[in-house]
């Protein structure tokens, strides 16, 4: 695993964001979590980044990201981006 920081945009009310901050957290990968409750201006940026107003937003090292991706999905992202 590389030092590699992945950025998650979500809120605790969410069961897919606490699902894929938990796969995080088990693959042991380090991550930013914005609190879209805490800080709701930064709904403005995940909304900028996905294009659309669901959450989860996972953001990628390479700069791609995903939107309430399944684990599955999340799983393999982090492979073909080399952050596990």
């Amino acid at each position: 695993m590389t030092d590699a920081q992945v950025t998650l945009y979500g809120a605790d009310w969410c069961r897919d964001c606490l699902r894929s901050k938990k796969l995080l957290d088990k693959l042991e990968v380090p991550f930013n979590y914005i609190d879209l409750v805490a800080t709701p201006e930064a709904s403005d940026d995940a909304e900028r980044i996905s294009g659309r107003k669901n959450i989860p937003v996972v953001v990628l090292p390479d700069g791609s990201h995903l939107v309430e991706p399944s684990d599955e999905e999340l799983r393999v992202k982090l492979k073909q981006t080399g952050v596990i």
